[in-house]
């Protein structure tokens, strides 16, 4: 079975497949200083919590965007799990066009949703990836990356504002019954997730002026099923999509040979 897994800067989603059909998905911290050993730790304790193991992996796609951890996934493919890899980057053949200044640049997760997006709703099409920093991903209706925006996260955002402000504490992050708040949580909280779902709506809207009004939008990422709700831009949710666009990219270089 295949192991997707999407490294990001704060965490780490996996899902094992079998053949198209996701059986199995978890949403780890990333540590950015583990090795390759700690890694494959890790990998054996999350299979084994389901009743799964090491050997029913029998090859892995990656999308990273942590360099230092690159390598060292690729230590576990090839000395401990034996099995081969294929690393989203440079030089791959995703199936993406990349219309962009410089494609190396392009984060190999933003390729992934690229891909999965373009092959479940062609295209155009946005892909709103809530993880550390917000992405938006463009896609054309041919199916290639336009480039798009980055914008600061949620939980990135609330953090630098309770840091540079002596008076607000640490909330959770969730929808508040009002815009109008009426104490300092529910101020924060509204401006957290109604004034990001207002950011979303409005890029949403410029980059439908760009792709044309019919490009669909969909949210993915780990902060999506807390703000995309808000959201009136958004036409679906789609929680596994970075690992479905990895799934696409290793059958197309598998197949490959």
């Amino acid at each position: 079975m295949l192991l997707a897994l999407d490294a990001g800067n704060t965490q780490t989603v996996a899902g094992l497949y079998d053949g198209a059909e996701a059986v199995e998905h978890w949403r780890t911290t990333t540590v950015r200083t583990h090795t390759a050993d700690e890694l494959a730790l890790e990998l054996r304790g999350l299979l084994e919590l389901r009743g799964r193991s090491l050997a029913d992996v029998t090859g892995i796609c990656l999308a990273c965007g942590v360099p230092a951890l690159t390598i060292e996934y690729e230590g576990v493919a090839r000395d401990r799990l034996r099995c081969p890899a294929v690393i989203v980057g440079p030089g791959l053949d995703t199936g993406v066009g990349m219309r962009v200044d410089n494609p190396d640049e392009v984060g190999p997760d933003r390729i992934a949703n690229a891909a999965a997006a373009f092959a479940r709703y062609g295209g155009p099409c946005v892909v709103v990836d809530f993880g550390t920093a917000i992405n938006f991903d463009a896609v054309s209706a041919a199916g290639e990356f336009m480039g798009g925006a980055i914008a600061p996260g949620v939980q990135v955002a609330t953090d630098a504002l309770r840091d540079r402000a002596a008076r607000l504490a640490k909330v959770e992050l969730r929808a508040p019954e009002h815009a109008i708040g009426t104490n300092t949580d529910t101020n924060m909280q509204s401006g957290a997730i109604f004034g990001f779902a207002g950011l979303v709506d409005g890029l949403l809207r410029r980059f439908r002026a760009e792709l044309g009004d019919g490009a669909v939008a969909v949210a993915t990422g780990g902060m999506a099923a807390l703000v995309a709700p808000h959201c009136e831009a958004v036409d679906h949710v789609e929680p596994l999509l970075t690992l479905q666009g990895l799934r696409l990219i290793w059958e197309r270089n598998s197949a490959a040979g």
